[in-house]
């Protein structure tokens, strides 16, 4: 017979061991191991030591999944677009790129295995379609920014604004392929020296662009 006198409530069987944004991280990560077309519930359940079932508990599927490893990757950056092009925005159109710029580094870095994931979909299920349309969106309004820039006299004019703007956030976006995570003043610093080697190049003599 069991100890009648110890209080200590059984294990509950078949339970996950990791909560939702556990779950979310490691299938980041797998899915930028191996792609997502590659990976299975399966897959993921043997990465977490789990039965699929407990994935289940957590989330609906494998599109849930990656739906939401690729908001987190648009949604901070969406924001701080949004704010950049705000047209009743007091500063200057220079000013406000230049900090997008800054700010897109730190965003990069802080979510760096979501936004990996979102630089490597191709639009192969309505859930990436829907990321890449995000995307493009975003490409619109950076554009409008730049040419904002341009038409304050901050920005060259012989290089074409969307020119201009892939290759600003090009060379943003190249973080994922070398960067490795370190502490906090080295995402500054980063910050700073993509953000103060991209204006030198875009800005005309004299109008640095610096913020306002």
């Amino acid at each position: 017979m069991p100890d009648q006198s110890d209080d200590t409530p059984a294990p509950r069987r078949g339970r996950p061991g990791y909560d939702q944004a556990t779950v979310l991280r490691r299938a980041i990560e797998l899915f930028n191991r191996q792609g997502y077309e590659g990976t299975s519930m399966a897959d993921l359940a043997k990465e977490l030591g789990l039965t699929k079932s407990a994935i289940y508990h957590h989330v609906e599927g494998r599109e849930q999944l990656l739906s939401a490893a690729l908001d987190e990757a648009l949604d901070e950056l969406s924001a701080v677009v949004d704010a950049a092009v705000d047209p009743a925005a007091e500063a200057t159109a220079a000013s406000r790129l230049r900090l997008l710029v800054h700010e897109s580094v730190r965003i990069l870095i802080d979510h760096l295995p979501a936004v990996t994931l979102l630089l490597r979909v191709r639009g192969n299920s309505p859930v990436e379609v829907a990321a890449l349309e995000r995307r493009r969106v975003l490409d619109e309004k950076l554009a409008s920014l730049v040419t904002a820039a341009v038409a304050e006299g901050a920005v060259r004019t012989d290089i074409a604004p969307e020119l201009i703007s892939r290759l600003l956030f090009g060379m943003v976006n190249s973080l994922i392929e070398w960067y490795r995570p370190g502490d906090a003043a080295a995402t500054e610093a980063i910050a700073q020296a993509i953000t103060a080697m991209t204006f030198e190049g875009i800005s005309v003599p004299g109008q640095p662009g610096q913020p306002a």
